[in-house]
């Protein structure tokens, strides 16, 4: 599979039949450039205009956003329902992590997770194989609580997103610490070829978004 990241929290996601899915879609008022693909799913962690912005994709999609179970085009999804806050969503409501099985791969997006884990989420989860994990703060768990986060789910591979870039006035900080803490490195692509051979290579990788 190929993974692209377009900033923020969203990413294209490419099956080896050429099946796409797409993450989190932003409005073009977030900063980064307006997005312009086409996807056959795209899910949405939650209802806020960073995250479900479905105006800038193209083609006859399937918009995923509930916790529940889908199959696609052969693509397993499931969600699970977690909190944008550490206070059961008293501040800024629900999240959905969801989970993508796609090349014999499974795939974990937090979306705007405010919280560490419980044990009924970790059973719900189970393992997984790549994970994109928020680590900017504010809105979001922060760099040292992603990293708890990341202790809890042990994924092969780790891809953060939701942080700091020179595009966003967003009032989060950037993935360095993150990177530092887990001995991860950023690369200069915004997109990568994943399968089980990278998969035994690389644990942390911070994509660039251009």
């Amino acid at each position: 599979m190929n993974i692209k990241w377009f900033g923020h929290s969203c990413f294209k996601i490419t099956s080896n039949k050429g099946i796409v899915v797409v993450t989190d879609p932003f409005d073009p008022t977030v900063g980064y450039s307006p997005l312009d693909i086409e996807a056959d799913i795209v899910t949405s962690s939650h209802s806020h205009y960073d995250h479900n912005y479905f105006k800038a994709i193209k083609g006859d999609f399937k918009i995923i956003d509930k916790p529940k179970e889908y199959n696609v085009k052969d693509i397993i999804i499931k969600g699970v329902r977690t909190f944008h806050d550490n206070v059961y969503g008293t501040k800024r409501g629900k999240n959905i992590v969801f989970l993508i099985n796609m090349d014999g791969i499974k795939l974990c997006h937090l979306g705007d997770l405010g919280h560490t884990l419980t044990d009924k989420q970790l059973e719900e989860i189970g393992k997984v194989d790549v994970l994109f994990i928020p680590v900017g703060g504010y809105y979001t768990i922060n760099n040292e609580e992603a990293v708890k986060v990341v202790k809890q789910l042990n994924p092969k591979l780790t891809i953060p997103m939701h942080f700091k870039t020179p595009e966003i006035d967003f009032p989060i900080t950037d993935e360095k610490n993150f990177l530092k803490e887990l001995n991860g490195r950023k690369i200069s692509s915004n997109n990568i070829d994943v399968d089980s051979a990278f998969l035994e290579t690389e644990k942390v990788i911070s994509l660039n978004y251009k």
